[in-house]
């Protein structure tokens, strides 16, 4: 099923992934102070990414309804 709006929540989700797996490499290179910092923008990414699976869930049950509605 394509939808241009499910389209670009996945773009999103990978936007995030992206972010993450870069944040996690310089976590892993920095001393405790910024390793603080950087956990505090992993845990933001992560409750971005899993507002965002919501959303995708929500809207991908309301297309299936629509399409069992319309036959």
């Amino acid at each position: 099923m394509r939808d241009p709006y499910l389209d670009e929540l996945k773009n999103d989700f990978e936007g995030y992934s992206n972010q993450l797996k870069k944040l996690q490499k310089k976590l892993l290179k920095t001393n405790s102070e910024e390793q603080s910092k950087i956990i505090k923008q992993i845990d933001s990414i992560a409750k971005k990414m899993e507002t965002n699976q919501k959303q995708s869930v929500k809207v991908t049950k309301s297309r299936i309804k629509e399409r069992k509605s319309k036959k």
